[in-house]
C-alpha cells in the first residue's frame, strides 16, 4: 500500500510539474516582419497565434483566444498561424484544432507550410500569441494560457485585452504552455 501511495504521489508530482513547465520563450521581432506573408493592420493591432495542429495543449490556448476575441469584438486584427513540417502528408494539419480555429469569429486561419512564419515571429511553442500595434511595434509576446492544457482566466489573457482595450498591462509576457512547433511531422 505504501509503495502505490507513493508511485501515485510521484505521478502526480511529474504531472503537476509536466503541466506548470513553460516551453522555450518567443524571441518575438521587436517590430513587424517585413518578409510575412501576413498582412498588418495599419489602423488597429494585429494579433498572431502560433500553432501546432497536433498539440492537444492548443486546444486550451484556442479557447481562451477564443475568450479574447469576445470581449475585443472588432478591435483587432487576428491570425491563427499552423505550423506545418516540410514533408508530411497532405492533410497532415487537418485537425480537430484547425476546425475549432476555423470557428473563432474575426479569426483568420492559415496553414505555414514549412514553418515560415513561425521562424519570422520568433515562435518555439505552440500557443505563442503576439501582439503589435498599428504601426508595427510588438506590444506583448507569451502564453495565453495559464499553465499546459489548462482553460480559465490567467494573466497572458488578462494582459492582452488590456493592452488592446487601454494599451497598458502590468506586464508585455506570460509563459508559453506549448508543445514544440517542431521541424519534423511527429505528433508532440
Amino acid at each position: 500500500m505504501l509503495i502505490w501511495s507513493a508511485a501515485v504521489l510521484a505521478g502526480i508530482g511529474w504531472i503537476w510539474r509536466y503541466a506548470s513547465t513553460p516551453g522555450t520563450d518567443p524571441v518575438a521581432p521587436t517590430t513587424w516582419p517585413a518578409a510575412s506573408r501576413l498582412e498588418r493592420d495599419p489602423a488597429l493591432p494585429t494579433l498572431v497565434m502560433l500553432a501546432h495542429p497536433r498539440c492537444p495543449c492548443t486546444r486550451a490556448s484556442l479557447e481562451e483566444l477564443s475568450a479574447l476575441m469576445n470581449s475585443v469584438s472588432g478591435q483587432i486584427r487576428t491570425y491563427i498561424v499552423f505550423h506545418k513540417p516540410l514533408g508530411v502528408e497532405e492533410g497532415w494539419e487537418q485537425s480537430y484544432t484547425l476546425t475549432r480555429a476555423r470557428e473563432i469569429p474575426g479569426a483568420k486561419v492559415v496553414v505555414d507550410e514549412g514553418g515560415a512564419e513561425s521562424r519570422r515571429f520568433g515562435a518555439h511553442v505552440s500557443g505563442t500569441t503576439l501582439l503589435y500595434d498599428e504601426r508595427g511595434h510588438l506590444l506583448y509576446e507569451g502564453g495565453i494560457t495559464g499553465s499546459r492544457g489548462h482553460v480559465g482566466d490567467n494573466p497572458g489573457r488578462q494582459r492582452l485585452a488590456s493592452l488592446i482595450k487601454t494599451r497598458t498591462a502590468d506586464k508585455p509576457t506570460s509563459p508559453v504552455y506549448g508543445c514544440p512547433l517542431a521541424e519534423t511531422g511527429r505528433t508532440p
